[in-house]
């Protein structure tokens, strides 16, 4: 069986405009991130406004998460692009929370990401990038688009 390159993270989708909110499937558990993006010297960079989580408790998941951040009068204007991370089904809610606070405290007192900070990318990241929500909801469609699928860890 072919192992997953990441172990939290099942798939990606980046940097979409929040416009795209409405295809998230609903019910997923992860992290997702709020950007606002900017254009400088004609490259697009996506500063991080919030770093945020949905787990099981949460009702409606990262998207759910989403739709209230459309609504809420302090974030709504804040942020222009989001990512969602889904986790595996596996991965306890306690982890999810973990993972979050892990964010929230390399962020806490940085105004604006250092270049230190800044790397090409995660490879593995790159691996279960899928901004093609309808493939997410299709397991058919994934494993015929060469997508890792259900793992097994036992």
């Amino acid at each position: 069986m072919q192992q997953s390159p990441l172990r939290l993270i099942k798939r990606v989708a980046e940097f979409l405009p929040k416009e795209r909110v409405s295809d998230v499937p609903r019910q997923l558990r992860g992290i997702y991130v709020l950007y606002s993006k900017r254009d400088v010297l004609g490259a697009d960079k996506y500063d991080v406004k919030y770093v945020g989580m949905a787990a099981a408790g949460s009702r409606r998941g990262i998207r759910g998460r989403l739709d209230a951040h459309l609504r809420s009068k302090r974030k709504r204007d804040v942020w222009t692009h989001f990512s969602a991370f889904e986790v595996w089904d596996n991965i306890r809610d306690e982890e999810i929370i973990e993972l979050e606070g892990l964010f929230r405290h390399i962020y806490r007192k940085d105004s604006a990401a250092s270049n230190l900070n800044i790397q090409r990318g995660l490879t593995k990241v790159k691996a279960v990038r899928q901004n093609d929500f309808e493939q997410w909801r299709d397991p058919a469609a994934r494993t015929r688009n060469g997508s890792l699928g259900r793992r097994n860890r036992g």
